[in-house]
């Protein structure tokens, strides 16, 4: 088995090797501005793909109890890309005039003029097409929920200017695959995957504002508000806190939908790492804070672990 995966593998990197050093001669231009452009989009730190990913799938597993179409799966997962990747190139265009004098963002490609703004523009507009064009294939309750996700995307960026809640607008866009997943597999939206929807919101903004605490020295200098500033020195408390509310919002979901063993295992292991995250940030350096954020692609990984054997083995 271990020879035939090496083997798969070593083939998949000639013909993506192949196909890089063909499209390099035949768009010598295009080429050259690729990186910039995946580092624009994020696509080479997939994290933020992850954390979107993890709760989109273990809703859609839930609305099809356990059996996805095939064709909704692509979808999701595809389209999960694709937002993500829009959600960047829209969130450095806003962020152009602050990324310069943040340490972690100066070397981002509208500042260091690899990319130009209006770039980035056609690059969001382009890929939330892109999305839309997979939608197509779902049904009109879906398409409709879809053009408040592409809204609530480009308006998150914009947040940080006029209110210290950024990472509330990020947990409505970072969940409401979950209300689009059940709408296209479903083609209704059951009352209780709001409970999915809320658990998210706060998982999200539980993690986000450890992000935005590896950033608060430079965003108070730069007048940029953030949960992570609101909170101050009780951000810890806080953020253990709206862990424990999704935990608790997602075992009552788990009692909505008749979840059993494997699930409820899958959240005991997301608070371990809630316990592990809170050891992380204990001194607050921006380090801890944001291998604590980076960690908890390990906790949507183990919830939807526990979706997905519930289904297998039930």
């Amino acid at each position: 088995m271990s020879t035939s995966l090496d083997s798969l593998r070593e083939r998949l990197h000639a013909v993506l090797n192949t196909a890089t050093a063909a499209f390099a001669r035949r768009f010598p231009a295009a080429h050259a501005r690729l990186p910039a452009f995946v580092q624009l989009t994020r696509l080479n730190r997939p994290i933020g793909i992850y954390l979107l990913l993890w709760p989109t799938l273990g809703a859609l597993w839930i609305a099809a109890q356990g059996l996805p179409d095939l064709h909704l799966l692509l979808i999701f997962a595809l389209g999960t890309v694709l937002m993500r990747s829009a959600g960047c190139a829209i969130n450095d265009f806003a962020d152009t005039r602050f990324d310069g004098s943040v340490q972690r963002t100066r070397a981002r490609p509208l500042i260091t003029g690899a990319v130009k703004r209006h770039e980035a523009l056609l690059v969001f507009g382009a890929l939330c097409a892109l999305g839309f064009v997979l939608l197509l294939f779902t049904n009109a309750l879906t398409i409709q929920l879809s053009f408040f996700a592409v809204a609530i995307a480009a308006l998150y960026p914009f947040m940080k200017r006029v209110t210290h809640l950024p990472q509330l607008v990020l947990g409505v866009a970072f969940s409401w695959g979950i209300v689009m997943a059940f709408a296209a597999q479903r083609g209704e939206l059951p009352v209780q995957v709001w409970l999915l929807f809320v658990a998210n919101c706060l998982w999200t903004v539980a993690y986000d504002t450890q992000y935005a605490m590896v950033d608060r020295a430079d965003d108070l200098k730069i007048g940029v508000k953030s949960t992570a500033i609101l909170f101050g020195e009780a951000d810890r408390l806080i953020i253990g806190a709206l862990q424990a509310l999704f935990l608790l919002a997602m075992l009552l979901a788990g009692r909505q939908f008749e979840l059993g063993l494997f699930y409820y295992a899958g959240l005991v292991a997301a608070a371990v790492m809630f316990v592990q995250q809170a050891a992380m940030t204990r001194s607050r350096s921006p380090e801890g804070c944001f291998q604590a954020f980076l960690h908890n692609h390990r906790v949507g990984a183990a919830v939807f672990a526990g979706i997905f054997l519930h289904y297998l083995f039930n």
